[in-house]
Parts: structure tokens; sequence; C-alpha cells
């Protein structure tokens, strides 16, 4: 079968991906992340935020106002080892242009990140939240969804506090998925697994004085609503730090004060 021909609307979708996912000049990391010890410390399952240097970052960092632009799962090695020997790809991810695709760990070595880890979270729905990341693979971003695109050329927009989580789930179904956060929302909710739900109180407990006697009922969001910075603020998410999961003895520590007045003391 021969691919249909690209239209007007698809190179013009095409344009507006690729200018959102310019680099802004001047971002810095402040611990930028290794790739091995990312490795080491990640489990399958795990959320990884990214904040992102594009230019739509800038616009969902506002949107939610959070450090946090992107989010990626990690699946250990449940993908295989690709035949021409780079990098084995253990995160899934998904962007603006691409749609849900696999990358390796050293896509973001230059990148501040953060790992957030569902506490409790049992091997068999850990399992089950993996197969359906990977399931959605090569799921494709329709460039043809203009409108969805052009929001976030407002970095900044001039709009009330209660809507702005709405702006992120503009659109229709598929393609809110270009915010990566949606589908790993998606992937829990498959298991049941609480991010941030919305919580009631029982009828008739409300004026219970204790918290060990108030029975307090969990509603799920829909996924389309979930933003990175949800994982962070989540109750049910670990954050877990790779600099101290290791062991840390901050006396180990070489300061730029001693480290010149040793120098200082040597040259004499």
């Amino acid at each position: 079968m021969t691919a249909p021909a690209e239209t007007l609307l698809d190179r013009l979708g095409r344009w507006l991906a690729g200018r959102l996912q310019d680099e802004s000049s001047g971002y810095e990391p402040y611990t930028p992340s290794d790739a091995e010890t990312l490795r080491r410390t990640l489990q399958p399952g795990d959320v990884l935020l990214v904040e992102g240097n594009q230019k739509i970052s800038a616009a969902i960092k506002y949107l939610t106002q959070s450090t946090w632009s992107h989010a990626a799962f990690y699946v250990g090695d449940a993908l295989p080892q690709p035949e021409d020997g780079s990098e084995r790809p253990r995160l899934i991810e998904v962007t603006l242009g691409e749609g849900c695709v696999a990358v390796p760990l050293s896509r973001y070595r230059t990148y501040n990140t953060r790992i957030c880890r569902a506490s409790g979270l049992t091997p068999e729905d850990r399992d089950k939240v993996v197969a359906f990341m990977i399931g959605k693979l090569g799921l494709r971003y329709d460039l043809k969804n203009i409108f969805d695109m052009l929001r976030f050329f407002l970095p900044t927009p001039p709009v009330p506090v209660r809507w702005r989580r709405r702006m992120l789930a503009f659109g229709s179904g598929d393609p809110t998925r270009a915010i990566c956060s949606t589908l790993i929302a998606e992937a829990y909710g498959q298991v049941r697994y609480p991010i941030l739900p919305e919580i009631t109180r029982a009828p008739g407990r409300a004026s219970a004085q204790s918290s060990y006697m108030r029975r307090e009922i969990l509603h799920i969001r829909h996924h389309s609503l979930y933003t990175p910075r949800d994982f962070d603020l989540s109750p049910y998410f670990r954050i877990v730090k790779p600099t101290l999961e290791y062991g840390f003895d901050y006396r180990a520590v070489a300061w730029g004060d001693t480290a010149t007045d040793s120098e200082e003391k040597a040259a004499e």
C-alpha cells in the first residue's frame, strides 16, 4: 500500500512541532544525571521527571507551576538490545511529533531529573503497568491537531489558575497524550493505583474527631488531567535520590574554600 500524500495541514503540523521542540538558550542543569547511576537506581515502574529546556517546556512549567515539564517511564531490560550495539532503550515516553517511543537513559544525562516510585506496588501490578506502556509503543501524535499545539506558543497565557490544568487537557483523546504524563497516569489507572485522587468523606463520618475513625473515599480523576508534577506531589509516590541511595558522607565533600587553602599550603 502506498502512504497517503502529505497535506498542507500535515506540513504545518510538522513545522509547529519542530518549533515547539527547539531548545531554549541558557539552560544549565544543577545536578546532571549520570546514566549509569540512574540505571543502578531506577526500578521498572519508576517515573523519571525531567526539567526540559524546549519551548514547549516553558509553557508546561507555567501552566503546571512546576519545575518538571516532562515525564518518562522506566521499563528496565524489558525491551531488547538494539542489533547495532547501541545503548538499550530503557525509558518509554510520549513526545510531540514522535508519539510514544523508547529511548536510552543517556538522553537525559544533561538535564535535572527526579525519580518517583510507586510505594508498595505489587510485582504483578508492576508487570501490568510495564506491559501497558510497552503495548503503547508506536502510538503517534496526530500533527493535524493544530489548535492543540498552538496553545503552547504562549509561555504565559493570561488565564485564571483554575483553567490551567484544563488547558493541558484541551482537545480530544489521543492528542492530549503529547503531554507525556497522561499515558503514565492511564497505565497506573489500569491497576487502580492512586496518584492524586479526589478525596471525599463517607456519609456520617464528617463529624468524627479522630483521623483514625474517619473513612475517606478516593475518586480517580481522568488520566488526561495529570501533569508531570502530580507524580512529584503524590503522597503515594516516593522520591528516590541516587546520591542518597548508595551512601552519602557530607564529610567527604570537597569544598572550594578548603581546596584553595590546601593549594596555598602546598605552594609554601
